[in-house]
């Protein structure tokens, strides 16, 4: 039950920064919500494949070159969710950047009850 308010909450989110941010096109709420539904399984299944293989560049990075990733996963799930146009990687980054931060704020809201 906590994952499908957390994928909804999260599909809010990203509709509503897709009238924030000019880059980002969503046609719909339900598109939002399907599109944080196939962000959450690219987090799951390949984000963890992905930064095991880049670890050498993440340790002299500093970690920064996880937002590359995280960009990467979200111009992915954009080519995988019709209804979705992300411009540019810079785009897909500052989303994920601003994504991270509300997601972040509602798991530990969620956890709090």
């Amino acid at each position: 039950m906590k994952f499908i308010i957390e994928v909804i909450i999260s599909g809010l989110v990203t509709f509503v920064l897709s009238k924030i941010l000019t880059g980002i096109k969503i046609d719909h709420v339900g598109i939002a919500i399907l599109f944080a539904l196939v962000l959450a399984l690219l987090n799951v299944f390949l984000k963890p494949i992905l930064e095991l293989f880049s670890l050498p560049i993440t340790i002299v990075t500093l970690g920064f070159f996880l937002l590359i990733i995280n960009a990467c996963i979200i111009l992915l799930a954009s080519k995988i969710v019709d209804g979705i146009r992300v411009d540019g990687i810079w785009w897909a980054m500052l989303f994920s950047i601003i994504l991270s931060i509300f997601n972040s704020a509602v798991q530990a809201a969620l956890d709090k009850k």
